[in-house]
């Protein structure tokens, strides 16, 4: 079950036209929430960050606007059925929303954390800045992750410094503050990305938002990855070639800034 273009669609099948570009390009932009309590207006879902990102994208690409209207009245009706709902949008502004369950086996992950490869510095992502159809690369990302007994691959640039994960943003407790990738260096600027930054920040805790590079990372005592589905997952190890850094994924650091982003819902005045 899907809703699709105003109308709530019973199939797992979807007609496009043989020259529709979302097919043909993967010309769409789309944003992935999970809904809390069944609720889109929860603090933790964070649904009005989720339509901006749509707008900027559309705004950017130069594409029309959806009916607003029908995609928070899809949204509702899916939510009732999943917890992930992912929202699409086509060049000419017809929405497409998907719903999924939570990954199987999250809570394990958020408790002991999971292994990272990474990956080789020719998989760059289209448009990094925006979270396009044109998902090869992580795809292809996270299929090599899996042939090599690894959950998430790390993508890099042409100077080897680690971007983001395939599905999400990277954090790091080091030298007595917190560091994440600098969005200038080419990743997207996710939406929990966002909503831990400020916490982060109006709490006056040190972030850094600086490069990645080879050295760095193995200063690091713990690193996790995070994104509006899985929240925030520990990396215990990440293979380099032949290198296996290793990390405490169990570092009380990590479970601090678990706790930031559940405080969002007590603290949401404080984010802007």
């Amino acid at each position: 079950m899907y809703w699709y273009n105003g109308k709530l669609i019973d199939s797992e099948v979807l007609e496009l036209s043989i020259n529709d570009p979302g097919l043909l390009y993967g010309a769409t932009v789309f944003t992935t929430l999970r809904v809390y309590d069944e609720c889109l207006d929860n603090p933790l879902s964070n649904w009005s960050s989720h339509c901006h990102r749509l707008l900027t994208s559309l705004e950017f690409l130069r594409w029309d606007f959806p009916n607003w209207s029908h995609i928070r009245q899809g949204a509702e009706i899916i939510k009732t059925r999943y917890k992930i709902l992912r929202i699409t949008i086509f060049p000419d502004g017809r929405e497409w929303i998907m719903g999924r369950d939570l990954p199987e086996g999250l809570k394990q992950r958020q408790e002991d954390g999971i292994k990272a490869i990474v990956s080789d510095e020719k998989l760059g992502r289209s448009l990094p800045s925006h979270k396009t159809g044109n998902y090869l690369t992580p795809w292809l990302g996270k299929n090599i992750a899996q042939l090599n007994q690894c959950q998430e691959a790390i993508l890099v640039n042409k100077e080897g410094n680690w971007l983001e994960t395939t599905t999400g943003n990277l954090w790091a407790w080091g030298n007595d503050s917190w560091w994440t990738p600098p969005i200038e260096e080419g990743i997207l600027p996710g939406v929990m990305r966002n909503l831990i930054l400020k916490r982060l920040e109006a709490l006056q805790y040190l972030v850094k938002e600086e490069p990645w590079t080879p050295n760095l990372v193995k200063d690091f005592q713990a690193i996790a990855y995070s994104n509006s589905v899985v929240e925030i997952v520990p990396i215990h190890s990440v293979l380099k070639q032949e290198e296996l850094l290793k990390y405490n994924p169990y570092h009380q650091k990590v479970r601090q800034l678990r706790g930031i982003f559940y405080s969002t819902m007590v603290h949401n005045s404080d984010i802007p």
